[in-house]
């Protein structure tokens, strides 16, 4: 293929531009079209391939984005890491809205997504206990605290299938099981980047408190134009730590995670 990058990003919600200039290219997959084209741009030496997750103009709600075709596109370019900025709710009081989480673990609340590419007749199960990159993990870690920005070090993230919120009763449940965050896209990127042998880093940015903390009456239930006022008045620190992590992450020849042992692609 003509067109090749090593590192791929997944933007999501008031994410939908990488970097200006950059060359843009449709890919084909055996799934269907990816939720826009993708930008091609170099970064530190490193070729970087976007797709905003949900389209450039939002036209896909969570539950309804092509997510086997989004992981496809871009093992078709080569891609061995993928970084999957994310807007998110916090489940718990000490990390607030401006924080970023860099997850370690993920709940799947989903139901009914395309989330395999295993279809038989050969059957695979994958290990799936640690799903993010810790390679990945501490590259973002270091530059986030190099940066000034309050990043916690690990935190699970409950994967909801949306789009609407939670209600009162499950953020509680939620919150009362230890879980740290919440969102609506991690699963089923997540695993669908294992199988196709790729690293996964999450970069969560907290927006706000989901439905409201528990006996904190001052705290209002999480909308959607919340999401995106913060989100929007954060994406420049959230673009800025992409571009060190990018920048910083060792090389291919030094991939020794093991997020790619187990791969099913061919």
């Amino acid at each position: 293929m003509e067109h090749q990058a090593e590192i791929g990003v997944f933007g999501g919600s008031g994410f939908y531009s990488f970097a200006d200039g950059a060359e843009e290219i449709a890919v084909e997959t055996p799934y269907g079209a990816p939720s826009d084209k993708i930008t091609l741009v170099t970064i530190g030496g490193r070729k970087v391939a976007f797709l905003p997750r949900h389209g450039r103009d939002h036209r896909y709600p969570p539950h309804l984005i092509n997510y086997r075709a989004n992981a496809w596109a871009m093992k078709k370019l080569g891609v061995s890491r993928i970084i999957g900025p994310c807007a998110a709710g916090s489940l718990q009081p000490n990390i607030k809205p401006g924080d970023f989480v860099i997850s370690d673990q993920l709940v799947d609340r989903t139901h009914s997504r395309q989330d395999t590419f295993i279809q038989g007749p050969t059957v695979r199960h994958l290990t799936f206990a640690d799903p993010y990159c810790p390679t990945m993990r501490q590259v973002a870690l270091e530059q986030a605290r190099g940066l000034g920005i309050t990043a916690h070090d690990g935190g699970t993230m409950v994967v909801i299938q949306g789009p609407r919120f939670s209600t009162r009763a499950e953020s509680r449940w939620f919150s009362s099981m230890g879980w740290h965050a919440i969102g609506m896209t991690q699963y089923p990127e997540v695993p669908l980047a294992r199988e196709l042998g790729m690293c996964f880093l999450n970069i969560a940015l907290i927006t706000d408190f989901d439905a409201g903390l528990e006996g904190s009456p001052d705290v209002k239930p999480v909308s959607h134009e919340e999401v995106l006022r913060v989100f929007n008045s954060n994406v420049d620190r959230v673009k800025q730590l992409l571009y060190k992590v990018i920048e910083n992450l060792p090389p291919e020849v030094e991939r020794t995670c093991g997020c790619g042992r187990e791969a099913v692609w061919s």
